[in-house]
Order: C-alpha cells, then sequence, then structure tokens
C-alpha cells in the first residue's frame, strides 16, 4: 500500500468512525432535507463542506493558525444543532420542493463556513499522524480525498433510507426531515453537555 492509498484509507474511516459521530451527525443534519433527485445539489453541499474543512485542515497542520481544542469541541456541535434547527423552518411544499428557494445558496455559504470549524477539528487527528513528515501536501491531499468520499458514502446512505421510509414506509418528507432533524439536535445537546468550554 502506498503512503497516498494509507492516508486515503484514514480519511474514510476517520470520517465513517462511529466512534467520532459529531461529523457524521453534521452530514446527515446537511443533507436530510435533499432526495435523489436533487443530488446535485447535495454534491455541491458536501464539496463546500470539504472546501472548508480542507483549508483550516492545511493551515492548522502546517502550524498556520491556531485554536484551542476545547472550544473546537464546542463549536462542532454548535454547527450540529444549528444546521438541524435550519432543517426545520424548510419543510417541503406538497410539490416536494423546499419552502425557499434561496435555501441551496444559503446552505451552500453554511457549509462552507461550518466545513472551516470541523477542519480544526480534524487538524489534531492528522497533525499527529504527520508527525514529521519532509512532504505533508500527498498526505493532507490523500487525507482529504479520503474524507470526502467518506462524506458521500455518508450521504447515499441517507438518501437510501429516505427512499425506504418516504415511499416504501410512506413516512412523510416533512415528518422525516422533522424526526432525522430532532434526534441530530438530541445527539449534538448531548456533545455539548460533554464539553469543557464551562
Amino acid at each position: 500500500m502506498t503512503e497516498f492509498e494509507a492516508y486515503l484509507r484514514l480519511g474514510f474511516s476517520h470520517i465513517t468512525d462511529l466512534n467520532g459521530y459529531d461529523h457524521i451527525l453534521f452530514i446527515v443534519a446537511l443533507c436530510i432535507i435533499y432526495q435523489f433527485r436533487e443530488w446535485k445539489k447535495v454534491l455541491i453541499l458536501v464539496t463546500a463542506f470539504t472546501v472548508g474543512h480542507s483549508i483550516t485542515l492545511a493551515l492548522a497542520t502546517l502550524n498556520m493558525v491556531r485554536f484551542r481544542s476545547d472550544i473546537i469541541e464546542f463549536l462542532i456541535p454548535v454547527t450540529i444543532v444549528l444546521t438541524a434547527v435550519g432543517n426545520l423552518f424548510n419543510n417541503p411544499k406538497t410539490t416536494g420542493r423546499l419552502t425557499d428557494e434561496k435555501t441551496p445558496k444559503l446552505r451552500y455559504g453554511m457549509a462552507l463556513l461550518f466545513g472551516l470549524i470541523h477542519g480544526l477539528g480534524f487538524s489534531n487527528y492528522l497533525r499527529s499522524l504527520l508527525g514529521k513528515e519532509a512532504s505533508i501536501f500527498q498526505p493532507l491531499l490523500a487525507f482529504n480525498i479520503g474524507l470526502e468520499i467518506g462524506q458521500l458514502a455518508i450521504v447515499f446512505v441517507v438518501l437510501c433510507l429516505a427512499v425506504v421510509f418516504q415511499n416504501i414506509l410512506k413516512v412523510s418528507r416533512r415528518d422525516w426531515i422533522l424526526i432525522v432533524s430532532g434526534i441530530v439536535i438530541g445527539f449534538a445537546i448531548t456533545l455539548l453537555i460533554k464539553t469543557n468550554i464551562f
């Protein structure tokens, strides 16, 4: 296995690791309002998140920016709560469209901004792995690609579950969004309580 493949796998396993489910919660909150037919919007959304966390991941790994880890651990669940709460105000009409046509653009910006915060959360992990590598460009690139693939895998699972619940079990799209967003908020609040910021 090459170094590139090793870091690619690390990025994938890091984002899909159930022990670090905070990032999974964010991806779920981000894409739960969409359906398979809106895959282009979801792809742009996840890519915006990736761009955001890639920027701060690179800067933090290169020691160009530094933030207290306890503040980042607090801000990550805050981003999850804000995203999930936003879903509660985006109930689809009977046509299946979102109530606010400007929603996609707002969510792209939000994904990019919140990605910056999540990148700082990834950075401590990656910095410890890189150690004293002569060049970090290739490992950083591979890790980010692995993260992106992992995120898309999570999105695929969420969209498949949406099909099962909405088309087979006949749960309305509105209820699906409200229930899943509520569950995400509950988990995120638990994470907030566990932080040592206060």
